[in-house]
């Protein structure tokens, strides 16, 4: 405990768990202390996440912003069935992939033509062979934004399949489905694999 200035005893935010104060967070009536220690603890981490699926620095701030926003409006509904880490990662997940897909179509196929041009006429081996460097942006913009994301939060954030499933809200078999097929595109289409 920790004494205010007021004299009254106040729980030192630092020791508690982040289940713990996620349960504090969701009986305050606004962004009290529980929450904003929960902030503290996570925005660098929801803004790396969220850099990785936007892949510009704007875009991600303007997610990390709308996520942050999401976990105070949704606090309420974190139920402790899985560590809060990844609720948040669900959180930050769901909230990037609405936002690509709200930035249009347009961008994915001016990226995909843009992919296929550097690609077009040249093998993956004639490529490394005549020193091309493979762009992984450029590589996974080929896949639908879910597999994207998935294969950016398996290999880039190196959360475990039992993770992925509950980010995503997937059976652990269908995240490694997912994970494999977009895994086998990537490699018929470039020759590579992430492994």
């Amino acid at each position: 405990m920790v004494a205010t200035t007021d004299g009254a005893a106040q729980p030192d935010w630092t020791t508690q768990t982040d289940e713990q104060l996620a349960a504090l967070a969701a009986r305050e009536e606004s962004a009290g202390p529980a929450f904003n220690e929960l902030l503290r603890r996570f925005q660098p981490r929801v803004w790396s996440t969220c850099y990785r699926l936007m892949s510009h620095s704007e875009d991600a701030a303007d997610a990390a912003q709308e996520v942050c926003l999401r976990l105070f409006l949704q606090r309420q509904r974190f139920a402790g069935r899985s560590r809060y880490s990844t609720w948040v990662y669900g959180v930050a997940v769901r909230t990037c992939l609405f936002l690509r897909r709200g930035r249009g179509r347009r961008r994915k196929r001016e990226t995909i033509a843009d992919s296929e041009a550097v690609w077009s006429g040249a093998t993956e081996r004639e490529g490394a062979a005549a020193g091309t460097r493979l762009d992984l942006e450029q590589m996974l913009a080929i896949l639908d934004e879910e597999d994207r994301a998935i294969l950016v939060m398996k290999y880039a954030e190196g959360h475990s399949h039992e993770e992925l499933a509950e980010i995503f809200e997937l059976s652990e078999s269908a995240t490694k489905m997912r994970i494999s097929r977009a895994r086998e595109k990537l490699k018929q289409r470039f020759g590579v694999d992430m492994e």
